[in-house]
């Protein structure tokens, strides 16, 4: 028997769960002991994220923030888990060209679309319908949410939050750490770390 463990029992699992295909069983892991027992999206939650130590089945990280992702992925490599078990998932209806690159436990969801010569790393989550066009690089454990579009060349650094319906011009980085809001348009480069939002997209001020 086949079996998926998907770690984070989500809303996002449950996305994750309908877009795998070719296992004979799916079930989740989560640290919360009142989600034990029950059903989240579809989906049987057995125990603690413990558990995935003592198996051979296929993983995926399925938190909605990158950095939650990429520390519960430090957790498990901790646990003796190799990078093999990180099973990528891509939905049936997702396209992705040849000569696209999709790193291991990375997640493309229904629509998603990479056009040409793309580069997805590790543990990245690609929301519905989002397009990613000709040579853009996203790094690790980034977010693109539904609806995202990317211009040719778009740097996207590790665990970058893009929103929902945010668009981003030709050439321009989005650095490490650094979120763009829902349904912003940015046309120059986002630093790291920072948050940017609107049309234009300028850094958002936090008042003191």
């Amino acid at each position: 028997m086949t079996t998926l463990v998907l770690v984070a029992a989500s809303g996002l699992a449950g996305e994750v769960a309908a877009a795998s295909e070719g296992y004979d069983q799916i079930v989740a892991v989560d640290d919360d002991r009142e989600r034990w027992g029950t059903i989240v999206g579809g989906v049987e939650v057995i125990g603690p994220i413990e558990l995935v130590s003592d198996s051979g089945t296929d993983l995926v990280v399925c938190a909605g923030s990158g950095r939650i992702r990429r520390r519960l992925v430090g957790r498990l490599l901790d646990y003796g888990v190799t990078p093999e078990r990180f099973a990528t998932v891509i939905h049936p209806d997702a396209s992705v060209a040849h000569g696209c690159e999709v790193g291991r436990g990375s997640i493309l969801l229904a629509g998603a679309r990479l056009t040409s010569q793309v580069s997805v790393g590790r543990h990245v989550v690609v929301m519905p319908n989002a397009v990613l066009t000709h040579d853009d690089i996203v790094g690790d454990f980034a977010t693109l949410c539904a609806g995202v579009a990317l211009g040719g060349e778009v740097v996207v650094g590790e665990a970058a939050y893009l929103g929902m319906n945010s668009s981003v011009r030709q050439r321009v980085d989005v650095g490490v750490d650094a979120v763009l809001g829902m349904g912003a348009v940015l046309l120059a480069d986002l630093p790291p770390g920072e948050t940017w939002a609107g049309v234009p997209a300028r850094p958002v001020r936090v008042p003191v």
